[in-house]
């Protein structure tokens, strides 16, 4: 489990945004690691992990100005079978850890999940998943 930077991005909800967006990412070498897009008539909002933050930003400043922010989540490393997500949602409730959010992506070989949670205490999640915060390189 390591502490990450997610980039929520306001996209206007019409044909080509979201493509944009991707192609202004990958022009800049930079890989998404889990995505979720949440929709509303005019307006979508993209949650978004990328191996290089920093760079992910400036490429957005550049080639498409849009309406972003940075928040801390917690990345999570779970295997890819049943149960693994319960037991985690478990951990969080057994201790009263609010839970904002949840998406996920499957890993190289469908082996492992990585899972993102976004909570208004980072530290207190990660201890009640009984582990230290570590940042993500």
């Amino acid at each position: 489990m390591r502490k990450a930077k997610q980039i929520s991005v306001s996209l206007e909800n019409r044909p080509g945004r979201l493509a944009h967006l991707c192609r202004c990412l990958a022009d800049g070498n930079i890989n998404i690691i889990a995505i979720s897009v949440a929709e509303t008539t005019e307006q979508g909002v993209v949650r978004m992990i990328v191996d290089k933050p920093a760079s992910a930003l400036k490429m957005l400043d550049e080639c498409c100005p849009m309406t972003y922010a940075e928040t801390d989540v917690l990345l999570v490393d779970l295997p890819n079978r049943v149960g693994a997500l319960a037991k985690l949602a478990d951990k969080l409730a057994a201790k009263r850890v609010n839970v904002n959010f949840v998406y996920g992506s499957a890993g190289p070989g469908g082996k492992k999940s990585y899972i993102v949670v976004g909570t208004p205490n980072i530290e207190a999640a990660a201890r009640a998943l009984g582990t230290t915060l570590r940042s993500r390189k």
